[in-house]
């Protein structure tokens, strides 16, 4: 994307402040020329001779194949009587055209290519009813396509593959840190907490308005209105997201260009890679790695000091730590997030550590030991401080800290370990609570002793509590839980207020 970007403002560099050049349709861009060519009553030929182009060249253009240069695109407004900003909005200049354009753009996706079919020529000649026709039958091979996205194996497949891909890279990407670190360049920041006035600044930089409002869709954390470049947020107060990160997300993923996914797998690589890019903007690089590597020396590692420095949660802190650990401190180490009933959400490891696994790989939903530090933290009552503990596995003894935060329907514990070897770096190092996990084996804490089989066996029937989702496929649409009717209604409702 950055190499794209530095291209086009290369190619633009005189454009309208109204008019983002990163983010020009080049599609669009042809057609309004080609609308105004022939609104003036002349033939490709004619105008090509004119701007000193041949008609080739030109086609190209109109055709959103080739970008036009700056000084053609000047020549072409003076010769057709129109301003060079009248090239550049970002709306068709026709309902015919948005629909020829619309047809475009289905031939170059993914879902037209893998379908084998011939590409379609448009031409003036093309018949309105035909290009409707073909409209939507590729909206509707979408609409069906993302319905049927994503089953529970696939949605947990897909987590397997991502955290392979996590794992091989020490969770550490270069691009994303890169493309942080020149947004915050942008905005002339370098380290500690990100404000909200510096977010507000980057949403200024990228040419985005951030607005509360109160009736946002309850599917939905933000709603990114392109047409208008608005960024509506929630004005509600919700714990479990802080509302520069959900403003941040948003902007993070028009920077990564990111459109519909075309699969859970597509949808699950963009929220990773945007949360990565998000924490990298609120945790800096370069500051944090600095404090790391001090901290490391004075053997004071402690992923509250990251929390407390960055005013993130110490989720956010933990994950950061993650990052940056292995690619710059030569730390190996994992992460766990998990309900208080023991079921693991989420999971990353680079250390060897021997998570519970089902046949295809998943951790998801899997029942962490009761005797790993991730379970014993629900049992301590000083919330202010994590807990330390040493376990010894069958791979290994394991560091691990832990603490527990609560979200607004239950409470999670949050760990970090690293190998018994690391654990000299790190605060709370000489913690004596000790421990001992034989799990995979399930006489370590999923049998129950023989003395309470005796008692209960044969004269318990306890009603399982069953998620809906564990009955069906993932939420449909192209975003996986999120109601598009609801969002485009509000967005509707946001235009008509707006006037």
């Amino acid at each position: 994307m950055a190499s794209t970007t530095n291209s086009e403002s290369q190619n633009y560099p005189h454009i309208s402040e109204t008019v983002s050049p990163s983010k020009i349709d080049p599609v669009i861009l042809g057609h309004r020329l080609r609308h105004f060519r022939t609104a003036a009553n002349m033939t490709l030929g004619e105008l090509a001779s004119q701007l000193g182009a041949t008609a080739s060249h030109l086609s190209m253009i109109e055709n959103g194949k080739r970008e036009p240069k700056v000084s053609l695109l000047t020549r072409g407004a003076d010769i057709l009587g129109v301003e060079v900003g009248d090239f550049l909005q970002p709306e068709a200049p026709s309902a015919r055209a948005a629909l020829e354009i619309s047809v475009e753009k289905a031939q170059r996706t993914r879902h037209w290519q893998a379908m084998g079919l011939p590409a379609l020529r448009i031409s003036s000649g093309t018949p309105t009813p035909v290009l409707e026709a073909i409209d939507g039958l590729t909206r509707e091979l979408r609409r069906q396509s993302a319905e049927q996205a994503a089953t529970p194996e696939e949605a947990r497949r897909a987590n397997v593959s991502m955290r392979k891909e996590q794992r091989e890279r020490n969770n550490y990407y270069a691009d994303l840190e890169r493309q942080a670190h020149e947004l915050l360049s942008a905005v002339g920041h370098d380290e500690g907490p990100l404000s909200y006035h510096a977010i507000a600044d980057i949403a200024d930089h990228l040419n985005f308005e951030l607005r509360f409002v109160s009736s946002l869709p309850h599917s939905t954390r933000s709603v990114t209105d392109l047409k208008n470049r608005v960024i509506f947020l929630a004005d509600a107060r919700n714990p479990d997201h802080d509302p520069r990160s959900v403003a941040l997300q948003a902007l993070v993923s028009y920077v990564l260009g990111h459109g519909e996914p075309v699969d859970y797998k597509d949808f699950l690589r963009q929220r990773v890679s945007t949360n990565y890019v998000t924490a990298a903007l609120m945790m800096p690089e370069k500051s944090l790695v600095k404090q790391l590597k001090q901290r490391k020396k004075d053997r004071d590692i402690a992923i509250e000091d990251i929390r407390d420095a960055y005013s993130v949660s110490y989720e956010a802190a933990a994950h950061r730590f993650t990052n940056l650990a292995t690619h710059h401190l030569d730390i190996e180490c994992h992460f766990q997030k998990v309900h208080e009933s023991g079921v693991l959400h989420k999971a990353y490891e680079n250390d060897g550590v021997n998570f519970p696994v089902d046949s295809i790989g998943a951790i998801e939903g899997q029942a962490a030991c009761r005797y790993w530090t991730c379970r014993e933290v629900f049992g301590t009552s000083d919330r202010f401080r994590p807990f330390n503990q040493y376990t010894d596995t069958s791979v290994g003894t394991y560091w691990c800290t832990a603490v527990v935060e609560p979200s607004q329907s239950a409470l999670f514990s949050l760990s970090v370990g690293i190998p018994f070897n690391h654990a000299r770096w790190f605060r709370g190092a000489d913690t004596a609570e000790r421990s001992r996990s034989n799990c995979p084996d399930p006489t370590c804490c999923r049998t129950p002793s023989a003395e309470l089989e005796a008692q209960w066996g044969g004269h318990a029937w306890p009603a399982a509590r069953t998620n809906a989702h564990m009955l069906a496929a993932m939420p449909p649409g192209a975003f996986p839980g999120v109601d598009d009717v609801a969002v485009y209604e509000f967005l509707a409702a946001q235009q008509h207020f707006s006037r």
